[in-house]
């Protein structure tokens, strides 16, 4: 038995109300709350990135099976039997298990998990909504410290929002002379995607925290363009997550589409899967980890266009869910992720710069955005994508407050942070594509043809060429970061987006915190990324 007596708090967990949130007083005891346990690594301290692999040509590179890395980087039996111990010992239900995702998934009433977790479970109302949070950090016994790295799920804010925008019409303004809108086939076009290849093979995972696809929208919209093959779309329920469609094509519905039609129509051959969880930190971790663990659809890029500023995350949720883009790294899986769509602060309101999360993470492709004018296979214009003046929003960018200036980052010339810290963190984005609603993408969602943008378009639009590129090789790219900050000499491989800013910072030559290395030149990145001599400096 343990003695409850003798708690330790869970590094990193200490959570506070959202601003302007009114306590509604304690939770039903008698609800039930899915909490997600995650564990350390059966190698312990030992990074599951290997560096040393990650400055090697890609075709000299070792990447670890699926099963080779729970075997090297996986829970330990023993630890997860210690949960399942304190779990009977608290009342609560094991839902899950996986050593290679390091997780256990317990079940209990808000009174068990309150006198499990040490926490005092409340409602709280907020203009997003209400939801159930608590105060604090988590409590647990002292001998399960060492054993658990984070828990989530006591606390089901909404964590993350979907970085899309929807063109809108402004009356009363006259229209923009550069207002256009393209099919993905299009932009692939003048970002001179390979042609080729069309991802068969390959597998694109896309995470999904709300909303659905309807395969009739598909369908057609793959008439509309044409495609004479078709990707094959399929979902997996993470948790309670599901297909789930609103029939709101302005909602998270918007979201899922925008990604698929994206993904699918630079990447026809490939395998489109939609992970749906939940929108809280435990849906959200949940769901990544299943689509890098996963060993029936075997990934090999997993595209993201969810997030929110890194101030409104636990420190444990960022390390964790860091801890897992690692793990796809280390086993070939790229992970490209949209870098938010409300320019250099990130919509917070308290007058300093913020980066979006998990934008910032060091071991993700962060995908920013531009305002792409062009026609056939000519770019005609290309700047940093900057409508707030329009309120239609802004790439993401700047300076992580979190995580470390990476080394393949060393000689990009990112700034301190403006913030009072003045915290050397990593830089984001580091690629752009297009963006800007007014010169979006023509998409299908509930029915309803309209044109989206936001660097949601970004992720999956990277996510394509990946797939392309991992087709061509015969070998998965995977952690693509150090390769191409060593190869950002080469102008040819990327179009430098010099003009324009996202509110705070500029662009320039260069990487800058508004496009990072700029817009793909697809058949020289896949040509780069081909050659034996194209080695990283460190990672």
């Amino acid at each position: 038995m343990t003695n409850p007596n003798k708690r330790f708090s869970v590094a990193g967990s200490e959570r506070a109300p959202l601003a302007g949130a009114r306590d509604l007083g304690p939770a039903n005891p008698k609800e039930m709350v899915d909490v997600t346990i995650r564990l350390r690594s059966r190698a312990g301290k030992k990074p599951a990135l290997d560096a040393a692999e990650f400055s090697k040509p890609i075709a000299a590179r070792k990447i670890l099976s699926r099963k080779e890395f729970e075997q090297a980087h996986g829970a330990d039996r023993k630890d997860i039997e210690r949960i399942e111990a304190f779990a009977r010992e608290h009342k609560l239900t094991v839902k899950e298990t996986s050593a290679a995702r390091r997780t256990v998934i317990v079940s209990g009433t808000v009174t068990a998990v309150n006198e499990a977790f040490g926490v005092e479970l409340k409602n709280y109302q907020h203009a997003t909504g209400t939801y159930r949070g608590r105060t604090g950090a988590i409590q647990l016994p002292e001998e399960l410290q060492g054993v658990v790295e984070g828990v989530f799920g006591l606390d089901n804010r909404p964590q993350a929002k979907p970085h899309f925008r929807r063109r809108r019409e402004r009356t009363g303004a006259p229209a923009d002379a550069s207002s256009v809108s393209y099919s993905p086939v299009q932009v692939a076009t003048l970002y001179d995607y390979p042609t080729s290849v069309n991802g068969s093979g390959e597998c694109i995972a896309l995470i999904e925290l709300g909303g659905g696809f309807n395969p009739s929208d598909l369908s057609n919209y793959w008439s509309q363009l044409g495609l004479t093959t078709t990707p094959t779309v399929s979902a997996v329920s993470v948790g309670n997550g599901s297909n789930n469609p609103t029939g709101d094509p302005s909602g998270p519905d918007g979201e899922v589409m925008l990604d698929i039609e994206v993904a699918g129509s630079i990447a026809p051959g490939a395998k489109i899967v939609a992970y749906f969880a939940d929108n809280t930190d435990a849906g959200f971790l949940n769901a990544i980890t299943t689509a890098v663990h996963d060993t029936t659809n075997n990934p090999s890029v997993v595209s993201i266009s969810w997030g929110g500023p890194e101030s409104s995350w636990t420190q444990a949720a960022m390390t964790s869910m860091d801890q897992a883009f690692q793990a796809a790294a280390a086993m070939g899986v790229s992970v490209t992720v949209a870098a938010g769509d409300d320019g250099s602060t990130d919509g917070v309101t308290d007058g300093l710069q913020h980066v979006d999360f998990p934008a910032s993470s060091p071991n993700v492709l962060a995908c920013g955005g531009t305002k792409l004018v062009g026609s056939g296979s000519t770019i005609s214009s290309e700047t940093v994508w900057n409508e707030l003046a329009n309120n239609e929003g802004a790439t993401g960018g700047g300076v992580s407050g979190f995580f470390a200036l990476p080394s393949y980052q060393s000689n990009a010339g990112v700034p301190a942070s403006t913030n009072p810290s003045g915290f050397v963190g990593r830089g984001v984005p580091d690629v752009a594509g297009d963006a800007d609603p007014t010169t979006g993408y023509n998409t299908l969602v509930d029915g309803q043809s309209g044109v989206i943008g936001g660097t949601s378009a970004v992720a999956p639009l990277w996510a394509g060429l990946i797939a392309l590129i991992n087709q061509s090789l015969g070998k998965p790219v995977g952690f693509l970061n150090p390769l191409l900050y060593q190869d950002m000499t080469e102008a040819a491989d990327f179009n430098d987006v010099t003009s324009g800013n996202n509110g705070y910072y500029s662009a320039g030559p260069g990487w800058d915190a508004c496009t990072g290395l700029g817009s793909p030149n697809g058949a020289q990145i896949a040509d780069a990324l081909s050659s034996p001599a194209l080695e990283a400096t460190g990672t």
